[in-house]
């Protein structure tokens, strides 16, 4: 077991309400790791220091990335800081997959997709970890939905995003067999639309492939991931088996296409949405729940603002121009009342939609 302390050279955007963000996470450890299991080392990145009985927020990349082309670019976003304070963050590299990684021998199996979701209590063991929250994309996510599925206990709640929970097809196993590398990555990571008109993003991510990657071991991973069985998740139905095989914590399943911002690669075309939605998640979860609003909602609550704003400057003039009679005036007061009458039951609605949506989170959202 190696351990490695580097300095965190990132770029940091933090908002200028909360005031000596910046400075708490640029002062985050990060340690590198190579964990050894038995189907050999896992590379780790551990950033931040783990606080007490709380869960650390557990990363796995998909196939063709790692843990840097996949979640740099959302983890330097500035509403991923604040959460950044309150929690640790435990990147995993699928073996072979991270940067600078060594050939594999000639001979060395690669763990299948099991294997890999059996290595990760140990993981968390080499880590003194009781619990995590996981976030995973592709390949990743399916490993960490068995985790959770094979070790409920360790997993608190899961951010899933574009998940295959079934086994590959004969019509895909044959077609896999005759795409080369680059091709088959590129179809399972692009949609046909970006493909077909994102040249530039396409040549960018071929590029990636065949220089920063170690070919070799990369074969070996996806040759895994198209091995995967089915995980055979079924929902929970009222009054039917109880036995049924399903995640038992919080679960939230999104599907998002690849983007390239300043070349560097990075599953977050919207990285606030998804970011606002992962900081609902946590808070849902009972975390953070004095977390300050996230930007996008500043902004539509701004938004929000300025057309109360003129509406409010509308209604002044109309009650200016009802000053001028008595009638119009007495009018305005029973107008008035009733408005109240409106507010009340509105806000009342609206703390009950609230109340439903966080109750909502609790529920898992995985489909074949």
């Amino acid at each position: 077991m190696d351990d490695i302390q580097v300095a965190s050279k990132a770029p940091l955007l933090v908002d200028r309400e909360l005031p000596g963000l910046r400075e708490a996470v640029a002062q985050l450890v990060i340690k590198e790791h190579n964990v050894e299991t038995p189907h050999g080392r896992i590379h780790c990145t551990m950033k931040g220091v783990p606080k007490g009985d709380r869960p650390v927020i557990l990363t796995f990349h998909d196939i063709g990335l790692n843990h840097k082309t996949c979640f740099d670019s959302m983890f330097q976003h500035e509403d991923m800081q604040e959460i950044m304070q309150h929690f640790a963050v435990c990147h995993v590299d699928a073996p072979g997959q991270h940067e600078g990684a060594s050939t594999f021998s000639t001979g060395y199996e690669y763990p299948s997709m099991d294997l890999l979701s059996e290595s990760l209590p140990l993981v968390l063991k080499h880590f003194g970890l009781k619990s995590v929250i996981g976030m995973a994309v592709g390949a990743g996510a399916y490993i960490l939905a068995r985790f959770a599925l094979d070790y409920p206990t360790l997993v608190e709640g899961l951010v899933l995003i574009n998940i295959n929970p079934c086994a590959e097809g004969w019509m895909d196993w044959a077609t896999n067999k005759v795409t080369p590398l680059p091709d088959m990555l590129i179809g399972h990571l692009f949609g046909k639309e970006e493909i077909s008109n994102n040249h530039d993003l396409i040549a960018t991510y071929r590029h990636h492939i065949m220089n920063d990657m170690n070919q070799y071991n990369l074969q070996h991973f996806v040759k895994a991931y198209n091995s995967r069985r089915d995980l055979e998740i079924e929902r929970p139905i009222p009054g039917g088996k109880v036995t049924v095989r399903t995640l038992t914590c919080p679960s939230l399943t999104h599907s998002v296409i690849l983007n390239v911002i300043n070349k560097s690669l990075t599953i977050m075309p919207l990285p606030a949405k998804l970011t606002e939605a992962f900081k609902y998640f946590i808070q849902g979860m009972g975390y953070m729940p004095a977390a300050s609003m996230t930007r996008l909602v500043r902004s539509r609550t701004a938004s929000g603002s300025s057309i109360h704003s003129m509406e409010g400057n509308r209604s002044r003039s109309h009650t200016n121009e009802g000053n001028r009679s008595r009638s119009h005036t007495n009018e305005g007061n029973r107008s008035r009342s009733h408005t109240n009458e409106k507010r009340g039951r509105s806000h009342t609605d609206s703390m009950e939609g609230t109340a439903n949506s966080s109750a909502a989170l609790k529920s898992t959202e995985v489909s074949c």
